[in-house]
């Protein structure tokens, strides 16, 4: 016997968020599945935080830094990475959580989620137009950067361990690969 899975969308899932069967469940949506997301443990939640409030202050008000907050995709997706910077709309997000159009990159810190991370969200931000994907491998201390999104992949993929890097949205920028992998 083959079974199949409901796929839901969007408005189903903010529909079940709306009345509260969601409620104290940590769950994203990723291509139409609801999937419970990993709990942090402190190495994860300490950088990912530190990362967050070290790119706070270096953009300041050229974007916002999201961390832990949803993103609304068209592919049936909103994840919610450890970062999301998007540009600042203010009031705007109070109608709805950032869409494609509005984000700059996202990343996500993963040790024991890195496997959904390097694939299945890989897959959704590319596919979504996400220009940039930064992915921090917690075990190996690497920032993989992936970049030019097509189709369900991404052209360019770069690893670092140490030196700078600039974000395609603020090529004046340039970021200190260790205040992302080491704070």
């Amino acid at each position: 016997m083959i079974l199949s899975t409901v796929k839901w969308s969007l408005e189903d899932y903010h529909h079940m968020i709306n009345t509260g069967l969601l409620d104290d469940r940590p769950v994203e949506l990723l291509a139409g599945e609801i999937v419970e997301m990993s709990p942090e443990d402190p190495a994860h939640a300490f950088f990912s935080s530190e990362a967050g409030n070290y790119l706070n202050r270096l953009l300041g008000d050229r974007a916002l830094v999201s961390q832990a907050k949803p993103i609304t995709l068209p592919n049936r997706s909103e994840p919610e990475p450890d970062i999301a910077i998007v540009q600042p709309r203010g009031r705007e997000y109070l109608n709805h959580h950032p869409y494609p159009e509005n984000i700059y990159w996202v990343m996500e810190y993963s040790n024991t989620s890195l496997d959904k991370d390097a694939t299945v969200k890989y897959h959704i931000y590319a596919e979504a137009g996400i220009p940039e994907y930064w992915l921090v491998n917690l075990r190996t201390e690497e920032l993989i950067v992936y970049r030019h999104p097509n189709g369900r992949e991404y052209g360019t993929k770069i690893t670092l361990t140490d030196g700078n890097i600039s974000p395609l949205a603020f090529p004046d920028v340039t970021i200190p690969v260790a205040a992302i992998i080491s704070a």
